[in-house]
């Protein structure tokens, strides 16, 4: 059985107020869901659930166990957190529990940054307690530049120039269509965030390149957009498909 993100809340509430009665105080969804750019079939569900103090590590296994054999597609994803961990910087407190992949952790550094908080207080949806506008979110947009750009000096960078070695792990891995999309939209969708001012999605990302980079580099941005949410082949060779994911992306990097 899937589950549409209204049904897998439900249940979500249902089974927590159940396991573990009175601690989830709030649900909210973030990703992609709150950046209007929800895909089923694709997207996984993203949520922040507020709690009303430390959670009880085996109740929320269960939660997460009993919710994956109602709702196995899409994936859960998301953090727990309180009212007071919302309006501070999420490094004062960079672990807690979270569920990543059906797989629930105690202690985790998943999710637990300022995009979140971003995207949250930009466009979080409320499915239990207040609007998001009452939870006065922290935001910091110079820290969120700042640590964006590093992400693309240092793991974007490292990324590409593993997907350019065709015998490596990251070489191999750029011949699949998932990679190709994680890629191509992933540092695009960086470099419109900042350009923009605001946390975009990837499908608005596709569009910025459309209108930002040569035409040259559009092919690969259609590929990549096809994967994620269909379309035409625009490549009948996965290997050319790679160098020119790997070319745009070293452009992307540099610009």
């Amino acid at each position: 059985m899937t589950g549409s993100p209204e049904r897998t809340c439900a249940a979500f509430l249902e089974l927590a107020d159940r396991h573990a009665p009175g601690l989830v105080e709030g649900l909210y969804l973030q990703g992609s869901i709150a950046l209007g750019d929800y895909r089923p079939g694709v997207s996984d569900i993203d949520f922040v659930a507020v709690t009303n103090g430390r959670p009880d590590a085996g109740a929320l296994r269960r939660v997460h166990a009993d919710l994956r054999a109602r709702h196995p597609a899409p994936m859960f994803d998301g953090i727990y957190v309180t009212w007071d961990d919302l309006r501070r910087a999420p490094g004062e407190r960079p672990r807690g529990p979270a569920v990543h992949g059906w797989r629930f952790a105690e202690e985790s550094g998943f999710e637990r940054h300022l995009v979140t908080w971003h995207v949250l207080a930009q466009g979080g949806v409320a499915v239990r307690g207040p609007s998001v506008a009452e939870l006065g979110v922290h935001t910091d947009w110079e820290a969120f530049a700042r640590a964006t750009e590093e992400n693309l000096a240092t793991y974007w960078t490292r990324w590409v120039e593993g997907s350019s070695r065709p015998l490596s792990l990251g070489g191999v891995a750029a011949l699949v269509g998932s990679r190709v999309s994680w890629g191509a939209l992933g540092v695009t969708r960086l470099r419109h965030s900042l350009a923009a001012g605001e946390v975009t999605s990837k499908t608005a990302a596709a569009g910025y390149a459309f209108e930002t980079f040569d035409e040259r580099w559009h092919r690969i941005v259609r590929e990549a957009l096809r994967i994620r949410v269909g379309g035409e082949r625009q490549y009948s060779h996965p290997v050319s498909r790679r160098a020119d994911l790997v070319a745009y992306m070293r452009m992307v990097l540099r610009s």
